[in-house]
This record gives C-alpha cells, sequence and structure tokens, in this order.
C-alpha cells in the first residue's frame, strides 16, 4: 500500500473552472468496489486527497458494488451539502462496460428520480501524466532491483485488467508502447489479468523464451486486490519455472501525484463540457470486428444485485495476498453466496474459450462462468502445459 503523497494548494482557489460555481459544485468520484479492504482503503484516500485539493468544493465517493458507500449515497451526501450540480468522474483507467454502462445508469437513474443535475466525465484514459506516473514506478522497480541489467537486454510486460471490450484492451497496449519506446526497453509484451487474452500465466511462458535476462512484471493498476496479487504469484510461478532469467515486479500506480492530476483534469473538463469519450472504436456505437452483435445494447446497470454487499475479506494483513481467490477461483465469504463478473448478464465474450485466457487458471471457470476443461493449455509452440497441473 502506498504512502498518501504530498498534496497541492487547492485548485478551486486558483482560478480553477470550479471556482465560479464552488458554493452548488459538487465531486463524485465513482469507484468499481472491492472485497478488499485494503483496495477499499486506498480508494477513500485517494478521495481523501482529491478533497484536499479541491477544497472547499466538496468530494464524495461511491461504488458499485461490494462496498459502501455504493454510488446512491455518495449523491445523497453531497445532496445533504447544498450540492445542486454534481460533477462525477469514473474511477477508472480506461472506459469499458463499467464507466459506458454501469455508472452512467445508476447516475441518469438517480437524476432523474431526485432532479439533481449530474454530469459525467471521462475516465482517465491514455494520458502522459498516466504515463508518468507508470514511469515513475518502473524506475522504482529497476533501482530496486539487484545487479546492472541494461534496458536493451529487458522485456517489459505491461498487465492491464481485461475486459470484453476491445478498445479498452488496446489501450492498454498503447501504455506498454509508450513506455517500452520512452525507457528504451529491449521488448515488450501485453498481457491481462482475466476476462481476455493472453492471461498472465501463460504470456509469461510464452515470452520467457525470447531470451531476455531481466524481465519487469508491471501491473497496470490504480488500487491493490487480489488481481495485483494474482498476477505476482503467477509470476512467481513462472520465475521458479526459469531461474536463469531474473524477473522484477514493480508496484501498481496508486496515487502518484500524476495520477491525481489527472483526475482534477479530468473533473474541470467537466465544467468546460470536455467530456466525449472516444467512440471511433466503441463497440456499443459502431460494428468493431467479432462485436458487430454489441451495437446499440441498452445502457443498464449489472451491479444492482451487489450494491452495498459488504462483507469485506480480512484474510490479509498488510497487503492482499490474493487468498481469497486461490489459481483466482473465489472463495464465498460466509453469509452469503459469491458474485462475480460471471453473474452479470454481458453479452458473452466471443473468445471465451481462447487457449491463452481465462481457462488457463487451474480449476477455475471461463470469463463466461463455464467450469475450465482439463484440455492441454498451450504456452506456445513446443511448450503444452496440461490444465490440471501447471506449477511445473
Amino acid at each position: 500500500m502506498h504512502s498518501p503523497s504530498p498534496v497541492p494548494a487547492p485548485v478551486a482557489s486558483e482560478g480553477s473552472p470550479l471556482a465560479d460555481g464552488e458554493g452548488s459544485l459538487g465531486v463524485l468520484v465513482c469507484g468499481h468496489g472491492s472485497r478488499n479492504r485494503l483496495a477499499v482503503a486506498e480508494f477513500a484516500s485517494l478521495a481523501r486527497q482529491l478533497q484536499q485539493r479541491f477544497d472547499p468544493v466538496p468530494v464524495a465517493y461511491g461504488y458499485l458494488e461490494f462496498a459502501t458507500p455504493i454510488l446512491r449515497e455518495g449523491l445523497e451526501s453531497l445532496r445533504r451539502q447544498g450540492v445542486k450540480h454534481v460533477l462525477a468522474v469514473p474511477a477508472m483507467l480506461f472506459a469499458a462496460g463499467h464507466a459506458k454502462n454501469d455508472i452512467p445508469s445508476v447516475l441518469n437513474t438517480y437524476a432523474a428520480e431526485t432532479g439533481l443535475r449530474i454530469d459525467y466525465g471521462r475516465e482517465l484514459g491514455v494520458d502522459r501524466r498516466m504515463i508518468q506516473a507508470a514511469g515513475a514506478r518502473l524506475r522504482q522497480a529497476l533501482a530496486a532491483a539487484p545487479g546492472d541489467v541494461p534496458l536493451e537486454d529487458t522485456l517489459l510486460v505491461v498487465v492491464g485488467r481485461g475486459s470484453s471490450d476491445p478498445d479498452a484492451n488496446s489501450n492498454v497496449a498503447k501504455v506498454t508502447r509508450m513506455l517500452v519506446e520512452g525507457f528504451g526497453f529491449g521488448w515488450g509484451e501485453t498481457l491481462y489479468s482475466g476476462v481476455t487474452f493472453p492471461l498472465v500465466e501463460p504470456g509469461l511462458r510464452h515470452v520467457v523464451r525470447l531470451g531476455y535476462r531481466r524481465i519487469v512484471v508491471f501491473p497496470y493498476f490504480l488500487f491493490s486486490g487480489v488481481l495485483v496479487s494474482r498476477i505476482a504469484q503467477h509470476t512467481d510461478r513462472v520465475a521458479a519455472d526459469h531461474p536463469d532469467v531474473e524477473f522484477v515486479k514493480a508496484s501498481y500506480l496508486g496515487d502518484h501525484p500524476h495520477v491525481l492530476d489527472t483526475f482534477v483534469e479530468r473533473v474541470e473538463d467537466v465544467v468546460r463540457g470536455d467530456t466525449n469519450m472516444n467512440c471511433s472504436l466503441c463497440k456499443y456505437r459502431d460494428q468493431v470486428l467479432g462485436f458487430e452483435r454489441e451495437v446499440g445494447a441498452p445502457q443498464h446497470s449489472h451491479h444492482h444485485h451487489v450494491e452495498g454487499l459488504t462483507e469485506s475479506c480480512d484474510l490479509c494483513e498488510n497487503e492482499c495476498t490474493g487468498a481469497c481467490q486461490p489459481d483466482g477461483v473465489p472463495v464465498p465469504l460466509a453469509g452469503h453466496h459469491h458474485h462475480d463478473h460471471a453473474a452479470h448478464h454481458h453479452t458473452p465474450y466471443p473468445h471465451a474459450d481462447h487457449p491463452l485466457g481465462p481457462r488457463t487458471l487451474r480449476g477455475g471457470h471461463g470469463s463466461d462462468g463455464a467450469p475450465a476443461t482439463g484440455q492441454a493449455v498451450s504456452s506456445g509452440p513446443g511448450l503444452v502445459r496440461p490444465a490440471t497441473d501447471q506449477n511445473n
């Protein structure tokens, strides 16, 4: 867990677009939510730092699922403070289903019920400040690594969350390329923690064969949690099989000052009316190759059944170890049956059974919720590993 970053002077008093309407304006930071209390604490810390940045404009936050306050509660908090105009921004790296569908649906419903004006901003996206924050995390990891391996002998692996939206997935690849060229790494690859392909372990088993002396694995995530821990576990699993290659695990983005700066700009963009997402490759707007049937899909939230579900995971102390999801299989908490993304009524991902995708999680489930098969998993030519035994 990162320590809070130093907070610059408030922006609302420095000629910010927020200054003119600060008496009636409020900011809502919209998160996904997590059962992991460490991830929830990091999100709350980021919101507090944004409150310092926007003071005296009130800042609230809310989640789609698995944590409180939910989005409606965050909105109600702002209304109680006299806010008449909410500037809502998604705490999402890229625009996929949560930013495009789930959050807007909740906000639109609340606005229709209460008459509250809510203007919605865009995701953090591929932004120079986000690239700078990523670069800072990579420099920290490289500085702490033993030995002196030239960058041209180092392969960078950027791991994104993974989505059923190819536009969001492609943006992770763009981040990878920006970092590879910015540093001068010998090679770069993009992997994903779930939903799409290639996933972390089969992807690493492929890239390790390229012959680089050092592989840096960077989880391009905002916060801690089970997915970041799973990335580390799968990295360790592959590293144990390849002691001749040095694996370096970089930290996630966290509340780096450049991340906070990007949040501030996204809020100010809302005031300026600059809120348009890049829709040229949006699968809901046009016939994107392979996703043609999703054009015009209705905008509604898939998370109403898990709003406010707050039983948190307390299996970890200082950082998430992934103990609640060994090998990607969620362990139900006491008192309720488990909900994950397979329980939501999304359009089935067309490549759910890709041999380098979710089916490679040992004993787990594909992104469509179907049990993974025992079919052999190929990690590239010449390397075939049984799905039921991927430790060796």
